[in-house]
């Protein structure tokens, strides 16, 4: 499981404003399967993500409200048909919650920021920190590294939504 957040992390949250929105103001900036994932805990169906094969230099953001989620540093193969990272890019930037729906005990993990449902995380991961982030690909959106001529990548617009 994720470590216990320190007290530098308490006092960023206190910092850190949250995103809330009504449904209707999520629906109205989400696409279908966007709200129906990010707001309503549904999963995407295994393989079909665009971002499970995005290897770019990056930052995976979350597509309700753009907070940064994923190093792409921290991303990895891990054969389940959705994007899967060993860490979140720092410890605040997601939030833990217990799921025991369809019949299962998970950890399901969710955007700090806008409370968004990102996918579940389990203890099968690779070192060095243990854990599978197991990701819906239309819950973020890519931006991929710069250049060293500061120059953004074309793959920079990709994200789940098409646009």
């Amino acid at each position: 499981m994720p470590p216990v957040r320190d007290a530098r992390s308490r006092a960023y949250d206190a910092l850190m404003e949250k995103v809330q929105r009504t449904d209707e103001e999520w629906r109205n900036l989400l696409n279908p399967m966007q709200f129906a994932v990010l707001r309503q805990a549904a999963t995407e169906r295994p393989w079909t993500g665009e971002l499970l094969d995005v290897h770019d230099d990056g930052v995976f953001h979350c597509a309700a409200c753009g907070a940064a989620l994923f190093d792409s540093g921290t991303k990895f193969d891990s054969g389940c048909g959705w994007p899967s990272f060993f860490d979140p890019i720092t410890p605040d930037a997601v939030e833990y919650l217990e799921d025991t729906s369809h019949g299962m005990h998970r950890v399901e993990v969710r955007c700090a920021t806008c409370s968004s449902h990102l996918g579940h995380v389990f203890p099968d991961g690779p070192a060095p920190t243990g854990q599978r982030y197991c990701m819906n690909s239309v819950a973020m959106q890519f931006s991929a590294q710069s250049g060293s001529d500061g120059t953004q990548d074309a793959s920079d617009a990709r994200d789940a939504s098409g646009s």
